[in-house]
């Protein structure tokens, strides 16, 4: 006997159904949140680059944090702006620096209410922008790594949650790990940014973080836009040395990396929809130029779709509102 043909659109017209069928869940359980604390008086201060996002002190940071909880976001991604640099980033690593301080009231007070992930990198705590040490006019990799070592257990000692390696050193992985471990940190997980692109869209980010470079540019560490199995064997590398989440950056642009990495690799992954991705969102839709809400939503419903577990977003609480309000 034969049927007739498969018509999906059979499925699309009851919204419970369809709603059944969906392959690809956008809830609040996969978004982290990134935040900017920063020594300062005021409460906040507006990033002009990022509409609706801000540099906290600590005071004004908690009172965010208390926003996130309730929203039922699991996660935050915590960014420092010291209130002095040098040439050696010793902010990074001061176990009285802005992040460890942070750190230590936000676990006081919210405990295990929310997940606190720290960034380690130097370049929002030096002089001269870069993610690590200078030595003639070049970033010294493997000067750099026992300084981000450092920081990434003044994070951990702190209370930190996890710690995210976002410099692109090679080998900082392996050496956040051995340090960890050597001092009693062996069940704090180290979520690598392990694709890290030499990226455009980072215009607005460094801006919040204070954090652009004094000289030349980051594409010697940084990687190059147009290769991808490059991106699959710096992950691969990470994992070897000890990553326990993988990450690629941007999101949006090199959504087919992200997909060769769900494919070779079966592990969490996550993604970060970086600040110039919002930006572009933000105010297009600000200017009426496309629907927002629809925007965001197919924005990170492809990140979800290409293989992310984990989505950092500066959209989280749009999302997480939206989802509280079942209007996703």
């Amino acid at each position: 006997m034969n049927y007739p043909a498969y018509r999906p659109r059979r499925l699309r017209k009851n919204e419970k159904l369809r709603g059944m069928i969906q392959e690809v869940e956008l809830s609040p359980q996969h978004l982290v949140y990134p935040l900017f604390v920063k020594e300062m008086a005021e409460d906040k201060v507006a990033i002009p680059a990022m509409p609706d996002i801000y540099q906290f002190s600590i005071e004004g940071l908690l009172k965010e944090i208390e926003s996130v909880v309730s929203l039922s976001i699991p996660a935050i991604l915590l960014f420092g702006v010291p209130e002095k640099k040098d040439e050696t980033g010793s902010g990074a690593y001061d176990e009285n620096g802005i992040v460890q301080k942070a750190v230590r009231v936000i676990k006081k007070l919210f405990g295990d209410d929310i997940l606190l992930i720290t960034d380690v990198c130097m370049c929002e705590y030096t002089s001269h922008g870069h993610c690590g040490i200078i030595k003639d006019g070049e970033v010294d990799n493997d000067r750099t790594l026992e300084l981000l070592a450092r920081s990434a257990l003044s994070h951990a000692e702190a209370g930190a949650d996890m710690v995210a390696p976002s410099d692109m050193m090679d080998g900082r992985v392996r050496a956040i790990r051995e340090t960890l471990d050597r001092n009693g940190f062996q069940s704090t997980p180290i979520m690598s940014y392990a694709a890290k692109y030499a990226s455009a869209l980072y215009g607005p980010f460094r801006d919040a973080a204070e954090s652009a470079p004094r000289f030349g540019d980051r594409k010697g560490y940084q990687m190059d836009p147009p290769n991808a199995r490059e991106a699959l064997r710096e992950m691969r590398l990470d994992i070897e040395e000890g990553a326990d989440i993988i990450m690629v950056k941007p999101a949006l642009f090199y959504l087919d990396v992200l997909a060769q990495a769900r494919r070779e690799f079966d592990m969490p992954l996550a993604a970060y929809s970086v600040s110039g991705e919002y930006t572009m969102i933000k105010l297009t839709g600000a200017r009426g130029y496309l629907d927002y809400r629809r925007a965001v939503l197919e924005a990170n419903t492809a990140i979800r779709r290409a293989g992310a577990d984990i989505i950092i977003t500066y959209f989280a609480k749009d999302l997480a509102q939206w989802h509280r309000e079942n209007t996703l």
